[in-house]
This record gives C-alpha cells, structure tokens and sequence, in this order.
C-alpha cells in the first residue's frame, strides 16, 4: 500500500544523506526512483540533491507553479518506478502537497518527502505545514545542538555569528548560515 512520508528536521541532520542512501537501495535491486527537489535550491547545482558528506544524484526540480501531480504521472508513463523522494519539501505550497498525496491515492507510488519542519523563526514552512497535516507516516531525522541535546530549532546567523530574528522566510544557505540548536539554546540565541 502506497503511503506520504515525511522525513523532517532541522538543518545539517543529514536528511538528504538518508533520501539518497534509500533511494540507492532500491536501485541497487534493480527498482527505480524517481528523484525530485525545489528548483529554488541551487547550491549544489540545478537539478542535484547533494550531501554534505559529498554524495550527490540528479533530480527533477519543481518550481511554486509545478504541478506535482502531472510530473509524477509523467515520470510513471516513461517506465515503472518504485519510490518517489522529495527533497527540500518544505519549499512545497499547500496545493503540491495535495499533489504529492493524490499520486499515493490514485498513481499508487509511494512518496516519500524530505525537509525542514520550522525555519529560523520558529515557524513552519507552508510545505511542512501541509506535511504535518497529509503525511500518513512521520519520521524526525535527528541531529544534536552543540550541548549534545536534539535540535529541533535552527538560527539564522550573520558574517559575525550573531542569530537574526527577522527576515525573509527562505534565505537558502548552509553552515554558514544556519546552525541548528534545541529549543533552549535557541531561545537564548534569539533572545526569546
């Protein structure tokens, strides 16, 4: 039976470590994937999901205006596939998650979406929102806040490491950007 997944957390939990380790396994056995991500993040380069332990594989990108649906049809049509990843899900809208959660139903794939749960205001992403909400599976990837706690926050930081309370929602960035804390440090950080 095919089901939504979403795998989420902070940043630098390995999210897209763990989507490319499952996605080999299936290919491994001779089952293909379909891989997909937002368009918006292009830090490995367009169409890459990449991890930071350096392994990387070439993906679809989807754009706000994407209709999810239509691409996962589309890929179903060129040959079977067993899975579907998505990273950075939380750059999702409301509508695409909708999208995703029609194919399990009626394409009868599994889909299996990867991102962060809450941004660097503690709020949440309107693709993880619509996640939390349709998922038929959760799974939290864990990662540690430097007193060795879970991180479930993120920070925003400056050039200086000084945590920036105010801003645009998505700012894409890595480690020297964001840093991921437990709720305590992170309201220490965000003098909350």
């Amino acid at each position: 039976m095919a089901k939504l997944y979403f795998n989420y957390s902070t940043m630098n939990a390995g999210k897209s470590t763990v989507l490319l380790q499952a996605s080999h396994n299936y290919r491994e056995r001779g089952m293909d994937t379909y891989l997909m991500t937002a368009a918006l993040d292009g830090r490995a380069g367009a169409g890459k999901i990449a991890s930071r332990i350096g392994i990387s594989a070439d993906a679809d990108t989807f754009g706000t205006d994407d209709d999810v649906f239509a691409m996962i049809e589309g890929r179903l049509k060129r040959g079977k596939v067993t899975c579907v990843f998505v990273d950075e899900a939380q750059f999702l809208t409301e509508d695409q998650v909708w999208q995703m959660a029609r194919a399990v139903d009626d394409l009868r794939v599994p889909v299996l979406a990867y991102g962060l749960r809450v941004d660097f205001q503690g709020q949440l992403f309107p693709g993880s929102a619509a996640l939390l909400a349709l998922a038929d599976e959760m799974r939290e990837v864990r990662t540690i806040c430097e007193c060795g706690r879970k991180a479930t926050m993120v920070i925003r930081q400056d050039e200086n490491g000084n945590a920036i309370t105010e801003g645009a929602q998505v700012q894409i960035g890595g480690n020297e950007t964001y840093v991921s804390l437990c709720r305590k440090h992170w309201r220490e950080a965000v003098g909350s």
